[in-house]
């Protein structure tokens, strides 16, 4: 294959990869209650300082497009996973924070996750593989919010 095949193939795998991989996942982590994009989002609050983010960091972290993830932070907030919280600086944006029933429940089902993402994906890669394409994806990812931030 020549090089720019081998790119196209690579971005068809990704893509398919994905596409086959998520599913499972979201099965999985249906088991705890919680839906991906609800474990998404409160993976990346509980990673956070202070585990909260303004609502748009919380849309440029989280995997839940940003046009969902208000609605996402709602249902949260709705089943007292997350809460809102003003912002004192700047009246115009509020912070989406973790409770601690969201972090007992982002723990009680990471095992589940953890445990899904091994046998759908990463038990299938050794780790110079896993080293390798986590490498080139997030330099893909890296250039793609340096473009975004221009």
């Amino acid at each position: 294959m020549s090089e720019p095949e081998d790119k196209i193939g690579a971005w068809a795998a990704l893509l398919r990869t994905h596409a086959a991989v998520l599913p499972r996942l979201e099965r999985a982590l249906l088991r705890t209650g919680l839906p991906i994009t609800w474990y998404d989002v409160l993976l990346v609050l509980n990673a956070a300082p202070h585990r909260r983010l303004r609502m748009t960091e919380l849309g440029q972290q989280a995997v839940v497009s940003r046009e969902r993830v208000s609605r996402v932070v709602t249902e949260l907030e709705r089943e007292g996973l997350v809460e809102r919280q003003s912002n004192p600086d700047d009246r115009r944006s509020a912070f989406a924070a973790i409770t601690p029933e969201g972090r007992r429940r982002l723990r009680a089902a990471a095992p589940v996750y953890l445990d899904a993402v091994e046998q759908h994906f990463s038990g299938h890669l050794s780790d110079d593989e896993a080293k390798v394409i986590a490498t080139a994806l997030w330099r893909v990812l890296g250039a793609e919010e340096t473009r975004r931030n221009r």
